[in-house]
């Protein structure tokens, strides 16, 4: 259990640091490696990949989607990487409910190639799904 709440504060804590930095710092697109990559200010409306909805579909939907992963992740508390990857996400997700509190918006920053842009939040979710998929996956091959 104490993964899961240094995990999610970490996200967090990294998630809203970089939001504030970006809100702070950034006026114009930074090319990194040119079109492909860089750093732009985006505020993004939208729940996932700038989809947007009411807002009360929109707080429905994001209180549904904590209170699953909690669940889930109170279930499997006992295995140490499911703990990291839920921590990851409760994390990204906290993350970017709080980023939302004072505007309405969540700031997206990170621009690769055609993909939508988006933050560490966003990252630490996706990357906390992808560990929980590949882990499921290695112990369904090993059976």
């Amino acid at each position: 259990m104490l993964i899961l709440v240094v995990t999610s504060i970490t996200a967090l804590i990294a998630s809203v640091a970089a939001r504030i930095l970006i809100d702070t710092f950034l006026v114009e697109r930074i090319s990194i490696a040119g079109e492909l990559f860089g750093l732009e200010h985006v505020e993004n409306s939208g729940v996932a990949f700038g989809i947007d909805f009411p807002p009360l579909v929109r707080l429905i939907l994001i209180g549904i989607a904590i209170v699953f992963v909690i669940v889930l992740a109170y279930q499997s508390r006992k295995k140490v990487m499911n703990s990291v990857s839920f921590g990851l996400i409760i994390g990204g997700a906290l993350a970017n409910i709080v980023d939302r509190l004072d505007d309405g918006f969540v700031t997206d920053f990170i621009q690769v190639g055609i993909w939508p842009v988006f933050n560490i939040a966003d990252s630490c979710i996706t990357v906390g799904v992808a560990m929980l998929v590949g882990f499921e996956i290695m112990i369904k091959s090993k059976k």
